[in-house]
């Protein structure tokens, strides 16, 4: 919303204007860019600068516009957020852009200063290493030369190329927040301060520290740990960047400019961020629809493969709903436009996209228990460690232990446990997209693979959601057309797609409709009103009996149309009856398909609908459904979920209305139909952009892959922080005689989260 004080305007919603004090109210909504975070300054006097959700105060304004991805979060703590890059202040992670900017490259900012840091420093660690490993076979050099020589060298790398680590774990330490840098900084600084001590003061130390001839030094341990690690996270953040792909390509769907067609004729170019609702716009061949709308002229092919997944053009013609970014192929179309900017489906699926990638999946529960106490283990086995071998290890126990100490901080690898499903979850979420399947979060998508019970709506699921009128039977002494004029004047106030059908019928014979007063739906089984004086009620069976209605001069009839899968509703007036309204909506071409697909990947389909059960069971034969139960209320469907769930059953349930609503959001899964209600929308945890039940059985199945892929993470995980850690304490030394040194540590370390993200990367093939 765009609000407005005297002198200022915000787009924030009750909130006060920091610098005069003032509460803004609401205006008129405005237009804002696809997906982005949208900002708005005062424009006089105040100068202040908000964010639109939630609204907090930015400080005086920088610029004009921030664009799309402004807003930044941590892949491991969702929970942290700011207005531009940082680091978490949880992990020291590098944040992500909620919502990258396709137009440009990713304004990876650390990555390219660690590649900075990382190839000035290089050649200072491999001449350090060189003077570590062979200068003691260099004839004629003093050891005490080589020690020195060591030393400045690995000043800039530890002090410059290291500084990020050192300040991370300082930071971590502040924060009282444990992590990777804080293992990475302690590693590193002991093993650097040891050094730099033996360097400085020789004498301090006893015979068995020294090693060909001088005091035994590890600088090349710090300058390659540092080096590696360096390498690991541009490694990590390459790869990263990898899982937003999805995202990134449908932010790209959306075209920059629309051909207005103005009040005097006139055709003209306008940026996407002009166009306002009501707008008459011309798409001609080969150009993207700009925004979601209704067509007024033309007919045309539309591609919409991009947002559905639905591999061949649809034809549209007046009258019929278009989606902003999909591609008209042939003919030339004019289109009102009825939805723009954030309230286009791209934006929606763009927002759910972005919610869904920083949700946590219960399964990481388990590895969040360990990362909390893991830094303070490994450090406790570290100083274990050696101490242990100092005590213990014999005439060189103290530098034993002192290597095995640093190597069991640096091998250690909390990113790799932190990583293990977000990244899984990113580019599963992605994945789907690019296939018309959204889901709300990452419990979802783990969730749906143990889903053995679907529960189906009828209307808008199985069939069209486009029903067309058939006709009206009277009671003896009423005409038709009257039976359908006082329908169709009552059914104004609705939105259901039958109500949808009648009003149509209606005003393409013609007939003159009233204002209905005292409107009421009564969910699931029709409406009520009044129309010229008259009080009446359009429903099914339940209704009537409700309402105390005799319906039996009607009920053969009914009876013989449902049989036949028509859609048959009362009509009474006064608490007498008037007729029957006949609507009859075409099974979807998809639907015999799924449900043979879902009934052999072992689901039980269960039918239930408003509509008669005649009808329904009419329906429910055409299409091999067994289990069908009609004339139910919401109230109804949502005892059946919670029936079917008392029976250990996992329930999925699929709908598209606002009947639906209850019951989706009781079930373990609710699946809505992108082409039904926002209500039904925003009370599921999984939506069919096309409404196509095809999309369940791709869901099932990503779902399933997705599980797997976070489970091997996790295993990786586990298992290499369980068997590095001690092998890095030296756990193998009194079997094989073998250490491990802080540089093949380093390594293991830098390669543990660059595995996690590719194999989570897998999922995109999949």
């Amino acid at each position: 919303m765009e609000h407005e004080h005297p002198a200022h305007q915000h787009e924030v919603s009750g909130s006060i204007d920091p610098v005069c004090g003032m509460t803004v109210k609401p205006e008129s909504p405005h237009v804002s860019d696809l997906g982005g975070i949208h900002y708005r300054f005062c424009s006089a006097k105040c100068k202040t600068k908000f964010d639109a959700e939630p609204a907090r105060y930015l400080g005086p304004k920088q610029e004009e516009t921030v664009v799309p991805g402004a807003e930044y979060t941590c892949p491991m703590h969702p929970e942290i957020r700011q207005i531009g890059p940082g680091t978490c202040p949880k992990c020291g992670m590098a944040l992500e852009p909620m919502l990258p900017d396709f137009e440009k490259e990713e304004d990876n900012t650390e990555y390219r200063d660690f590649r900075r840091r990382f190839w000035n420093s290089l050649p200072l660690t491999v001449v350090v290493v060189v003077l570590a490993m062979a200068g003691h076979r260099l004839e004629g050099l003093p050891s005490f030369v080589r020690t020195w020589g060591e030393l400045l060298l690995s000043l800039p790398i530890v002090l410059w190329a290291g500084a990020p680590f050192f300040v991370r774990g300082w930071q971590s330490l502040v924060h009282r927040s444990p992590n990777m840098w804080t293992l990475i900084s302690l590693g590193t600084g002991a093993a650097f301060g040891y050094s730099v001590v033996a360097a400085l003061a020789p004498g301090l130390f006893p015979q068995s520290f020294v090693a060909h001839g001088r005091i035994g030094v590890y600088f090349e341990a710090a300058a390659v740990i540092i080096s590696l690690t360096l390498l690991g996270q541009m490694l990590e953040l390459r790869a990263r960047s990898q899982t937003s792909a999805a995202i990134k390509s449908l932010l790209g769907l959306a075209p920059k400019t629309a051909r207005r067609i103005n009040p005097d004729g006139k055709e003209e170019d306008v940026p996407l961020t002009h166009v306002h609702v009501g707008d008459t716009l011309r798409v001609r061949p080969g150009e993207k629809v700009p925004v979601d709308g209704a067509v007024l002229e033309g007919s045309s092919a539309v591609d919409e493969a991009m947002l559905t997944g639905e591999p061949l053009p649809v034809t549209k013609r007046p009258g019929d709903k278009v989606i902003g970014a999909t591609m008209n192929t042939s003919g030339s179309l004019v289109i009102r436009s009825e939805k723009v900017g954030s309230q286009t489906m791209l934006a929606q699926i763009v927002q759910m996209v972005a919610q869904a990638q920083r949700s946590k999946a219960p399964m990481q529960r388990l590895a969040d228990v360990v990362a909390g106490y893991f830094v303070i283990v490994v450090v406790a086995i570290a100083v274990i460690s050696f101490f242990a071998w100092g005590f213990f290890g014999g005439e060189q126990g103290w530098i034993f232990g002192l290597i095995n100490g640093v190597s069991v901080l640096i091998i250690a690898c909390p990113c790799a446990l932190g990583l293990a499903t977000p990244m899984s979850i990113m580019v599963a979420t992605g994945k789907a997209a690019t296939q018309g399947i959204l889901f709300r979060d990452a419990a979802a998508i783990e969730r749906l693979r143990d889903v053995d019970t679907l529960i189906v709506d009828k209307t808008g699921t199985l069939t069209e959601g486009r029903p067309a009128f058939e006709r009206a039977v009277a009671v003896e002494g009423v005409s038709e057309n009257e039976v359908l004029r006082l329908a169709a004047s009552l059914d104004q106030g609705s939105e259901h797609p039958l109500a949808d059908a009648i009003v149509r019928a209606a005003r393409e014979r013609g007939l003159a409709l009233e204002k209905a007063d005292l409107f009421e739906s009564a969910t699931g089984i029709g409406v009520r009103g009044t129309v010229g004086g008259k009080r009446l009620a359009i429903g099914n069976g339940a209704l009537m009996a409700q309402d105390g209605i005799d319906v039996d001069a009607l009920s053969n009839d009914a009876e013989t149309l449902r049989q036949n899968g028509a859609s048959v509703m009362y009509l009474a007036a006064d608490g007498h009856m008037l007729g029957l309204l006949v609507v009859s909506d075409p099974i979807k071409a998809s639907t015999p398909e799924a449900l043979t697909v879902l009934r052999q990947a072992g689901l039980r389909i269960v039918m239930a609908t408003g509509d008669g059960l005649t009808t329904a069971q009419a329906v429910g034969a055409k299409l091999g459904i067994d289990e069908v139960h009609g004339e139910v209320k919401p109230a109804d469907k949502l005892a059946l979920v919670e029936r079917l769930q008392r029976e250990g059953r996992v329930v999925a349930m699929a709908g598209d209305g606002i009947n639906d609503a209850p019951a989706l959001a009781k079930a373990d899964v609710g699946i809505a139909m992108g082409t039904g209600t926002d209500v039904a929308m925003n009370s599921a945890q999984v939506t069919l952009v096309k409404g196509d039940l095809r999309g369940i059985a791709r869901a099932r199945l990503l779902s399933a892959a997705t599980v797997g892929n976070m489970r091997q993470n996790l295993a990786f995980a586990f298992l290499y922080n369980a068997l590095g850690v001690p092998i890095a304490a030296g756990i193998l030394y009194p079997f094989f005689g073998l250490l491990m040194s802080p540089v093949i540590a380093a390594a293991a370390m830098s390669l543990s989260s660059v595995s996690v993200v590719g194999n989570a990367l897998r999922l995109r093939g999949s």
